[in-house]
């Protein structure tokens, strides 16, 4: 669990105040574009349009539906950009706002192939594009795949006439899709989105069974301009970055080489947002946190300490803080000492044989492990690792859960069924221990060997297991 996100929550709020006092003091109510709708089948609920943000959505404006099933909502030239039409259904309606009117029928923002587009040019023309594109594509899938056989395959590859005819129809598929992005008017949103949405869309497909083009998605990747503001209104700045980095681990190469491209890619992309530090700020922080959640800590190192060693931006203190754990706690480092402080209980300890720190340890390795009751994967990974700890500790292998909870009834009704050595000194993140090792988040994990030297930073118990026994149990084979 994340130690707190009020200060972005904060962040955001005064973004969007501004936001609609810039909308007020711009004219919003002379100059508003509007949307209409007609959906019977939604007659009285509430119908509302959000902005996007960067990583965040907004409300717009609301209205209910009348009985018969119409609305009117208002947006200004503020909010141009995507946006997206909520109301009883999960999936919500996009709309393009870019300064027109929009005018739509049907029976629910769910189900969009229910509804007709009436008015409004860009949003037609998505419309058209939405429905086109991904039958070139599947249409282009089904032509390579007959092209690798005609190419390859002695049975079929002196025939040249058809395969001819294969390369013929990819080529014309490929320009009628060209032919439509080029013909977009140049200065419309609709001509920068769509060319984007395509890029992220077709990550998949690429890395499937266009291998080819996976150098030229990834140059595409890191020249784009990650604090342009369309970006940040177009709802695909999480798609932007979670693609990027996906393709490069899915791109078939070594796991050493995945951390080299994406290494490179943290250089474009720290390159390009330095001069932005809000926007460096929250790109940063999102790219850890995926890159953490991914496991590929190679490279959230990487980033770690590329953002540390970056002095054009103030870096949020929160970030920092995440961030500072990697220069200060990373494999190879001497980890602090710290005291088993308040309630500490050993089973399997004498009262007289209970150590006083962790340095009174005799155990070839240490596992410490800093977690709490109210942390939601944590009593999940605990039990975990309580079911391995026995063939663990045959190896050497001792565990110390360091506990974040502030109550002692609660500390010991958690911590009392481990059979490993639980300390709480029911400070939480003012413990001394969780301080100096730089924790920010539950749970954390940490690997030591008998002089305290960290080995490795585990992401669960699976790995750490998989550790023991490729290191220890088949070491000793």
């Amino acid at each position: 669990m994340k130690r707190n996100g009020l200060q972005a929550v904060k962040a955001f709020q005064i973004v969007i105040a501004i936001l609609l006092v810039a909308a007020l003091l711009s004219g919003y109510g002379a100059n508003a574009q509007t949307i209409t709708g007609k959906f019977p089948l939604l007659a009285g609920h509430e119908v509302r349009l959000e902005g996007f943000y960067g990583f965040d959505t907004y409300k717009i404006s609301s209205t209910r539906i009348s009985d018969e099933g119409e609305f009117v909502l208002s947006y200004s030239e503020a909010h141009y950009g995507m946006g997206q039409l909520v109301s009883t259904a999960v999936r919500p309606f996009i709309v393009i706002l870019s300064g027109e009117d929009i005018k739509l029928k049907g029976e629910s923002f769910s189900h969009p192939e229910t509804i007709e587009i009436l008015k409004g040019k860009e949003n037609l023309l998505f419309e058209q594009y939405a429905i086109e594109h991904p039958r070139r594509e599947q249409a282009l899938s089904a032509w390579e795949y007959l092209e690798r056989i005609y190419s390859r395959d002695p049975l079929f590859a002196a025939h040249k006439d058809p395969l001819n005819a294969i390369v013929q129809e990819m080529q014309r598929i490929r320009e009628e899709d060209r032919a439509f992005l080029e013909n977009l008017e140049p200065q419309s949103y609709i001509s920068w989105f769509l060319p984007l949405r395509k890029l992220v869309s077709s990550v998949p497909t690429i890395a499937q069974y266009r291998t080819g083009e996976i150098p030229g998605a990834i140059a595409a990747f890191r020249s784009m301009d990650h604090t342009d503001p369309r970006l940040y209104k177009s709802g695909l700045l999480s798609d932007v970055i979670e693609s990027h980095f996906w393709l490069i681990e899915n791109s078939g190469r070594s796991l050493d080489s995945v951390f080299i491209e994406m290494n490179i890619s943290i250089d474009h992309l720290i390159d390009n947002i330095s001069t932005d530090e809000k926007k460096f700020n929250e790109i940063t922080d999102y790219l850890f946190k995926l890159l953490e959640r991914r496991s590929l800590f190679g490279s959230s190192e990487y980033l770690a300490l590329k953002v540390l060693n970056e002095v054009s931006c103030t870096i949020d203190n929160d970030l920092a803080a995440q961030m500072e754990s990697y220069r200060a706690m990373k494999p190879g480092n001497a980890a602090p000492d710290f005291a088993f402080r308040g309630n500490v209980l050993a089973p399997g300890y004498g009262q007289s044989e209970i150590p006083g720190k962790l340095s009174d340890l005799n155990s070839e390795y240490t596992l410490v492990v800093f977690g709490a009751s109210w942390c939601p994967g944590c009593p999940e990974e605990l039990s975990k690792i309580a079911s391995l700890y026995e063939n663990w500790k045959a190896y050497g292998v001792e565990v110390v859960f360091v506990s974040l909870d502030e109550e002692k009834q609660v500390f010991e009704s958690f911590a009392g069924i481990f059979p490993f050595i639980s300390i709480c000194d029911y400070q939480k993140w003012e413990s001394p221990a969780v301080k100096s090792w730089h924790v920010f988040a539950t749970p954390t994990l940490y690997l030591l060997d008998s002089k305290r030297e960290i080995l490795l930073r585990p992401n669960s118990a699976r790995h750490i297991d998989a550790w023991v026994d490729w290191y220890l149990v088949q070491g000793n084979k």
